[in-house]
């Protein structure tokens, strides 16, 4: 099995800490939907700062040893995986098979991205 180097492991750790909090700012109000919608703007604003925090040098770090393209496609992956457990975890909804078809289908696609 072969081995990341950092400059290709540590873009792939940033970018999955920082979609935990972008999923949060975009998501975890739903939770508190009887809160005035100003505070869950401004409540998002502030998880936001820190998913920013880590984004920011992931795809920095990460352009050294991936395409914009590759870096995209990695952090929208890792968006699926992680709202799937926020959603079935946070939001106490469950993932269905057609969720798990439609993931799986764009991570097929994404895998395109990163052929040869």
């Amino acid at each position: 099995m072969p081995t990341l180097s950092p400059a290709a492991f540590w873009p792939v750790v940033l970018l999955a800490l920082s979609n935990i909090f972008m999923t949060f700012a975009w998501y975890g109000h739903l939770k508190y939907k009887s809160s005035p919608l100003f505070l869950a703007v401004l409540a998002s604003w502030g998880i936001a700062f820190f998913e920013y925090c880590l984004a920011v040098p992931a795809n920095r770090i990460g352009s050294e040893v991936y395409s914009a393209a590759q870096l995209k496609t990695m952090q929208e992956v890792i968006t699926l995986i992680v709202f799937s457990g926020f959603s079935v975890f946070w939001l106490k909804e469950a993932i269905t098979l057609n969720h798990v078809i439609g993931f799986a289908l764009i991570a097929a696609g994404a895998a395109f991205v990163f052929r040869a």
